[in-house]
């Protein structure tokens, strides 16, 4: 459950392209870092986090109190587990395993929804049992790459329950499609409230290449905002951080993560079409990936991985995720140079193997 995409890159004595981590490459940009580089210079004050915030609750139209910054957006998951009493927690998977390892943690008993291949991993909502009162689902998903509907994310949503959407990628999908988050703010414009508790997740770390500073936030009702905020210490987000919140949630910022967003459908489509050069050496792309990442499934995946390690490419395995096994690899949307590299050696790798 805690084996990561940055465990495939750790050094082993081999430099290797990173298709593992779906971190954008390139980043932090330049001006992003000047701005962090100019608030070293306010490290000796505690962090305050009223800007940032701000910055965050008018990005997306909602009340400041309906707005918590956390390290990271894993931290949010350490904050619901520790701050919820759910009965029947339901996780959807295959996803991102954080989540659950949290709650197991905490000492919840954890109930899987298994989505299957054969069905494109689409989530309906039959999927998931009418009494559970905690939901979690990533939208789009880590690491099948699907993205879900809005309004059955929405369905989702009823009185007693608390659905939560981790939203880490919605930003690499053009237009930010299919996210919950329009749903809570509050307006002419907006959809009627939801029932029950509603909680969006948000990263800045992996479009903005911030992994390594860990800042991201929580959308929800201000009642929930405020249980969560009492799980956390005293100032649970660095100065930096909050410096890089305000800096992302900037118009100039959502214009260029929109522009990265449309690049990365780009070589989204030259990385799928690449793959489908080895549908006749057994590799299959499952889905329709939205994502910065793909998953694809091989009969000899895991000698795969192996073999592409050893030709200079980290791939993340798949057989951690919930409902996947040994056949399946995840491969981060790179440009098309890069793809093209990684697509020469595959393509050895599988002629060798026949």
């Amino acid at each position: 459950m805690r084996h990561h995409g940055d465990a495939e890159v750790r050094d082993d004595g081999r430099k290797l392209t990173d298709l593992a981590v779906n971190v954008r490459t390139g980043t932090p940009p330049s001006w992003l870092k000047r701005r962090l580089a100019d608030s070293l210079d306010g490290l000796a004050a505690y962090p305050d986090p009223r800007a940032a915030r701000c910055a965050v609750a008018v990005r997306h139209g909602l009340a400041e109190e309906r707005v918590l910054l956390t390290a990271g957006a894993a931290e949010a998951f350490v904050l619901l587990a520790r701050a919820l009493r759910p009965r029947r927690p339901v996780v959807v998977h295959p996803q991102f395993t954080e989540p659950e390892a949290a709650l197991r943690d905490a000492g919840h008993d954890v109930e899987r929804v298994l989505l299957a291949a054969s069905g494109g991993f689409r989530l309906g909502i039959a999927d998931v049992p009418a009494d559970a009162d905690l939901v979690v689902v990533g939208n789009p998903t880590n690491p099948t790459s699907v993205l879900h509907p809005a309004r059955t994310l929405a369905a989702l949503a009823r009185e007693g329950r608390t659905l939560v959407v981790d939203e880490a990628f919605i930003d690499a999908v053009p237009g930010e499609q299919e996210s919950l988050a329009p749903w809570l703010a509050e307006g002419e414009d907006t959809e009627a409230p939801l029932p029950g508790r509603v909680v969006v997740l948000r990263s800045l770390t992996k479009t903005w290449g911030l992994a390594g500073l860990r800042i991201g936030y929580v959308l929800s009702d201000p009642a929930t905002v405020a249980a969560l905020a009492r799980q956390q210490p005293l100032w649970p987000v660095s100065a930096p951080a909050l410096t890089a919140a305000e800096a992302c949630c900037a118009p100039h910022a959502l214009a260029e993560a929109e522009d990265a967003a449309r690049r990365t459908a780009r070589d989204r489509d030259h990385l799928l079409a690449r793959l489908g050069e080895f549908a006749s050496a057994g590799l299959s792309v499952e889905g329709s990936p939205r994502a910065p990442f793909v998953l694809v499934r091989h009969p000899r995946a895991a000698e795969l991985r192996e073999g592409l390690r050893s030709s200079g490419f980290a791939v993340r395995r798949g057989d951690t995720f919930p409902g996947l096994g040994p056949q399946w690899l995840r491969i981060a949307v790179r440009d098309a140079e890069c793809t093209d590299r990684f697509a020469d050696a595959l393509g050895e790798l599988l002629t060798e193997r026949r």
